[in-house]
């Protein structure tokens, strides 16, 4: 754990890597079984671990691609989102747990030792969050969510995504697994539903302007059910390709009209229920336990014990450098009136940088991304020492879920390969993005950012590819964006530069806004207001943020503060190593180190260190 003085710190060393125009001129040229820890090999013990965990969240295991073999049955579960299904989860974790911890490492190689310290410290930080009251807890995921079913969290949301994503529909038996996990989802929502209940019983309720759009999200959700909709259009589009004969449409239809669809319509009564009796406090300091709730989530998101205060502050002189290597770029294109924020919203009416309207601009945007894609994938063997050759797939948000989704989001390929690495735009309007935003974007979602380190996590043991770290995740995405910077990738556009210094600043105004919501009691406008003015992101925009902050209280905090922990490392390699420091092994030993929290992090680099120094 870092204390806010080494990150400030790295705040420095990041600032002064804003003003450079490239870094590397320092390179050359199934179900719980309780047994005992010592009858299992490090690996094989690992390897348990996975499986008993991806048996209360199964469609992990499909997503992954290890829902195979003698774990075939998974393809076929949902997993309990119940209470009961809650409290079974934290016992698989406190039993694994203490399993690690009981484990004779003294011979273990580094990689193996990692792995240990990483579900040591991901299990314990979520059997924590399951001790909370209410809430959904994240385990080795990053979504901090106090309400089970909000605008951006549920399985209404989650479920015809991940089914049409993340399932495979190869041959019958797939097929016939799919509509299994049709029947399940029913007692999903229904478990889901009794928690909504409970939380309300004791005071938890959501504000009112998030009930609204959960409302018009499960509105949109339970008309398309009641058509059978995606989830059976998934399934008769994907049989029909491979020829795969049966009743399919028949059946699914009957699963999702008949029992889908009246547990959507209970979930929407209760979110009516509490609407009726909501405020607009937006914070998680307006709600029991919401201090204790608030603390935990900032722990999980950061993998730091940084204050509430110490964040806030953090943001407020990031911020303030970020501007300030922003003014000087904005005068020489012209724009001199305000502040840097204020001079990006003028710099978005520039025609020279809007798409089309409609699905013309759709189709820019989309020949746009997978230009910048192409291209700094041919950079990458200037910035690692070993590369990777991930497949990425750009895709659209299915248009249901776009109103409450964020901008975009980036997911690794499946361990297996049998899926690549996935791209999300968000296009339900053009507007919401600019030729001089994308390219960093493109760099934080794909390469070298989410697609790009999940490939290398991928290697890993399986536990390894199943637990993510925000601070770790997201402050590599970060840390991405840097490195095309570094890599000349915006040479000759400053314009470019400019969007990715305003991806920085956003990202630091996060900092500020979400402690600001959760724990300094400012009200939602306020947060509106603070953001857009100094990001210069559109008020839609801005309004969506701030409403995911709300329902994801402390995950928008993990990216900057990861991102300066890296450069923290880096700067420390460089100063040990001197002459023998090159950026590729750095970079290297950070990603095939693997998806870590930031003291496993920092162990990785000591290591790393070590070896260089011979």
């Amino acid at each position: 754990m870092h204390n806010i003085t080494d990150l400030s710190l790295s705040r420095r060393s990041f600032v002064g890597a804003l003003g450079a125009t490239t870094a590397l001129t320092v390179l050359p040229g199934c179900a719980t079984v309780p047994a005992s820890a010592s009858q299992f090999t490090a690996e094989a013990l690992l390897d348990q671990f996975a499986y008993n965990l991806l048996s209360h969240e199964p469609l992990r295991a499909s997503s992954l691609g290890v829902d195979t073999g003698d774990y075939a049955a998974l393809r076929s579960r949902l997993g309990n989102s119940s209470e009961a299904g809650q409290e079974a989860y934290a016992a698989t974790l406190r039993n694994d747990l203490a399993r690690a911890r009981a484990f004779d490492k003294t011979a273990l190689d580094p990689a193996t030792r990692t792995s240990f310290e990483v579900v040591e410290s991901a299990y314990a930080t979520a059997i924590e969050g399951f001790d909370l009251p209410f809430g959904d807890i994240p385990v080795g995921s990053w979504r901090t969510a106090p309400y089970p079913v909000i605008q951006n969290v549920g399985a209404y949301i989650d479920l015809p995504r991940a089914l049409d994503s993340d399932h495979p529909i190869r041959d019958e038996a797939d097929a016939e697994a799919y509509v299994s996990r049709l029947e399940e989802i029913p007692g999903v929502l229904a478990g889901e539903l009794s928690r909504m209940q409970a939380a309300r019983a004791m005071g938890v309720v959501p504000p009112d302007f998030l009930l609204a759009r959960a409302m018009d999200q499960m509105e949109r959700q339970l008309t398309d059910a009641m058509k059978g909709g995606a989830l059976v259009e998934s399934l008769v589009r994907r049989t029909n390709e491979e020829g795969i004969a049966g009743a399919w449409q028949a059946r699914a239809q009957d699963i999702v009209t008949g029992q889908v669809a009246p547990a959507l319509e209970a979930q929407l009564a209760e979110l009516r229920t509490q609407a009726a009796m909501a405020d607009s406090a937006p914070g998680m300091s307006a709600q029991p336990h919401g201090e204790d709730w608030y603390r935990w989530s900032l722990k999980s998101s950061t993998t730091t014990n940084l204050s509430p205060d110490e964040i806030h502050q953090l943001g407020i002189d990031t911020l303030a450098d970020i501007h300030a290597e922003m003014d000087p770029i904005l005068r020489t294109l012209g724009y001199t009136e305000g502040n840097p924020g204020q001079r990006m919203i003028q710099l978005s009416q520039d025609d020279r940088f809007k798409f089309a309207e409609g699905d013309a601009g759709r189709a820019e945007i989309m020949e746009f991304l997978e230009q910048r894609i192409e291209y700094i994938r041919g950079q990458m063997p200037r910035a690692f020492a070993r590369v990777v050759d991930p497949e990425v797939q750009v895709k659209r948000i299915p248009p249901n879920e776009e109103l409450g989704a964020p901008t975009a989001y980036g997911g690794a390929p499946a361990v297996d390969g049998s899926r690549p690495g996935t791209f999300w735009i968000n296009l339900r309007d053009t507007d919401l993005h600019r030729r001089y935003d994308l390219p960093t974007l493109t760099h934080h979602e794909a390469i070298p950012g989410h697609v790009w380190e999940g490939e290398y996590s991928n290697q890993l043991p399986l536990i390894r590819a199943i637990l993510a770290f925000n601070a770790f995740s997201e402050g590599w995405a970060l840390y991405a964006e840097q490195l095309a910077v570094e890599l000349g990738a915006y040479d000759g556009n400053p314009a470019w530069k400019l969007g990715y210094l305003q991806a920085m600043a956003y990202r630091a105004i996060r900092l500020v806004v979400d402690t600001g919501l959760h724990a300094k009691n400012w009200e939602r406008q306020r947060a509106i207001d603070y953001f857009h003015t100094n990001s210069g992101v559109g008020v839609a925009e801005t309004t969506n943020e701030i409403d995911r902050y709300c329902s994801w209280p402390g995950q928008a905090t993990g990216y900057m503060v990861g991102k300066l922990e890296i450069l923290r490392q880096r700067d420390m390699a460089s100063r040990a190593l001197g002459g023998a420091y090159d950026l590729r092994d750095f970079n290297l030993a950070v990603v095939e180190g693997g998806n870590a929290p930031l003291d496993v992090l920092g162990r990785n680099v000591e290591r790393y260190i070590g070896r260089q120094s011979g």
